[in-house]
């Protein structure tokens, strides 16, 4: 995932005014009569103010001093990931947030954004974007900081919370040794993946969950606060305000997953039927006895591996080293460098670290980040492809432009390019020439392959639809038995049983709550866009077939046409006119759908409902 140090300034669109004092003069007894284009006091025509001049003014200043907080926040941040230690991380982004909180400064960007009518395009689309950093952040610095600092106690949680089980093997303790029964995420997941025996698996998803429960009520608490906050600043909640911030209209948006649910409730069901069979199998169970637990990963966000595939065979004479060698390669083969973010860049284990992955641009310079933890498998190849593609994403933006501007045209634009260089480790041409893997038996294994593939697609689609709908319903009523709400969404898009009598904040368990709030419905339009994007290259190269077969491999054009129809611009455009420059549609669920499609059904055309959704974007 890309690291947001702020979602401020981040593909976000400028709403109804905050209310301020009216300065208007009461003209009824000082109008000049005689003359009243003159100052009816000095008898003088008033000075032109020259509103080109005071915007330049003030962009300068502020992109210094946004500039300068930034990059002090960002900076802790990375430390606070790499130790655990997050004090520093809570001051320098309350002191970005703060400066975001100056009324006087907000109220000045307004009355330039009024006379704006003569300013160039780059500066009202920077005047629009300040705003935004500042409608979020009106508060009382009081309020800020409360709001931070709940948001820090619960990433610290995360960071340092190791799960319990107490079945793993045990290594041979030394004398006063005592045993451990508390593992960290790659730990339980690595038992969960290799584990056979129903009631062990229970007991490590348990332990995966552990956290739930310790951050739940905190989290209730922080969704609260958030919600205050938004509607001191007129908002209906905070799910309203960060979706609207980020130029989506909530209306449109709900309108275009629930057209997309139904656009995948078909395959999806086709294709869990069949992976249900196979799980089954495995675990000598009746399909009916499938739990959570059984899907290897504890929230069913990806796909288990096929029992006709597990594409970690190709990794079984690899070391850790050698996904990050792997990755540096392509990148540079397809005129995408990277070396010098590589270089900066933290990617294994060690105690105290951020357990996840994200990418940072710690200065929108040229200090561009990665934090990985990774293992020779093809979940940390998919993952450094995705966080080498935001990187390069970064890397690439022009430096020319004021630094207000030097950012993704939009959240789901960076994921967008992310995914899409992640689903090469699935790639039938990448895995020979990069992974090495024998060709006689990628070709054997293609068909299952893109089955995979196509797996991961619908499994990470349907499971988005309980983190976008979930979301929304906890900010509209954080007061509600959230515990039962997240297992009724889960039976509802992903068609898991839920466990019997167990009632625990599961859902809390996710990460995402905290540190990028309102943000998953950007993963599923990232991946709509990178569908769309594949489908543009297949066009171009003239691909017939399946996406996973285009051969991606050392086609330098891929990285001329990443820089120049998507890097470069960075914010200076709408996303809306950003997706239709770049592959000259407006962003649709119909590419998508027809990937994750049977080969056998007729092509997929874009509903009504999703055309409606796309209108005017």
């Amino acid at each position: 995932m890309k690291k947001i140090l702020s979602t401020l300034l981040i593909g976000t669109v400028a709403l109804v005014s905050c209310t301020g004092k009216d300065n208007k003069v009461d003209t009824a007894d000082k109008t000049n009569v005689k003359n009243p284009d003159k100052d009816p006091v000095t008898e003088k025509a008033p000075e032109k103010i020259d509103w080109k001049k005071k915007a330049a003014e003030l962009l300068t200043e502020y992109n210094s001093k946004a500039a300068s907080l930034y990059k002090e926040a960002a900076l802790a941040y990375w430390d606070a990931a790499l130790t655990g230690k997050f004090d520093k991380a809570s001051e320098t982004e309350l002191a970005f947030r703060k400066y975001h909180s100056d009324k006087a400064m907000f109220d000045k960007v307004m009355e330039l954004q009024k006379n704006s009518a003569d300013f160039d395009e780059d500066t009202k689309r920077t005047l629009k974007l300040i705003e935004l950093g500042y409608r979020e952040n009106v508060l009382p610095t009081e309020e800020l900081k409360k709001l931070v600092n709940a948001s820090k106690e619960i990433e610290k949680i995360f960071s340092t919370f190791r799960g319990k089980y107490d079945g793993a093997p045990r290594k041979k303790l030394k004398k006063g040794e005592k045993p451990v029964n508390t593992f960290s995420n790659n730990e339980l997941l690595s038992f969960l993946k290799k584990e056979t025996n129903t009631l062990k698996r229970q007991k490590i998803w348990e332990g995966l969950k552990d956290v739930g429960e310790a951050v739940g009520p905190k989290l209730v608490a922080l969704a609260k606060l958030r919600n205050d906050a938004a509607k001191k600043l007129g908002f209906k909640d905070f799910w309203h305000m960060r979706i609207v911030l980020q130029e989506h209209d909530p209306d449109k948006l709900v309108t275009l997953f629930d057209d997309l649910q139904k656009l995948t409730d078909a395959p999806f069901k086709a294709m869990k039927d069949a992976l249900d069979k196979e799980l089954a199998r495995k675990f000598r169970i009746k399909t009916a006895q499938l739990m959570p637990w059984h899907y290897d990963n504890p929230f069913f966000q990806e796909a288990p591996p096929s029992a006709k595939v597990n594409l970690d065979e190709f990794f079984k004479n690899k070391k850790k080293e050698d996904i990050v060698a792997i990755a540096k390669t392509f990148f540079n083969d397809i005129d995408l460098n990277a070396d010098d973010i590589i270089e900066r860049s933290d990617y294994y284990e060690k105690p105290g670290k951020d357990q996840h992955a994200f990418c940072t641009t710690i200065d929108r310079e040229n200090d561009v980040r990665m934090l990985l933890n990774i293992r020779p498998n093809v979940y940390w190849m998919d993952t450094m492809l995705h966080e080498t593609g935001h990187a390069v994403y970064y890397k690439y933006i022009d430096r020319n432009m004021n630094w207000t501007l030097r950012e993704a045209a939009h959240i789901f634009t960076t994921e967008a390019v992310a995914m899409f260089f992640g689903a090469l480790s699935k790639n039938i041409p990448w895995l020979t020439e990069y992974l090495k893997a024998p060709k006689a038996r990628v070709k054997k294994l293609e068909k299952a392959i893109i089955e995979q593939r196509i797996r991961e697609q619908l499994i990470f689609a349907r499971w988005t639809l309980v983190m976008f709908n979930f979301e929304k319903a906890l900010y509209e009523n954080p007061d509600q038995d959230l515990n039962k709400l997240w297992w009724d969404l889960v039976e509802k898009y992903q068609f898991l049983k839920r466990p019997v009598k167990r009632n625990k904040a599961d859902w809390a368990s996710k990460p995402h709550f905290t540190i990028a709030p309102v943000y998953y419905h950007n993963y599923l339009m990232g991946e709509l866009f990178a569908a769309q994007l594949r489908a543009t290259f297949a066009k171009t190269m003239g691909h017939k077939g399946h996406p996973g077969q285009i051969d991606f491999n050392k086609k330098k054009e891929v990285g001329k046409f990443m820089k120049e129809k998507l890097f470069t611009s960075g914010m200076k455009v709408h996303w809306g006119a950003f997706v239709k420059n770049a592959t000259g549609e407006e962003l649709s669920s119909r590419f998508f759908a027809e990937e994750v499609k049977n080969p056998d059904e007729k092509p997929v055309k874009a509903t009504k409902t999703v055309k409606k959704a796309n209108k005017g974007k």
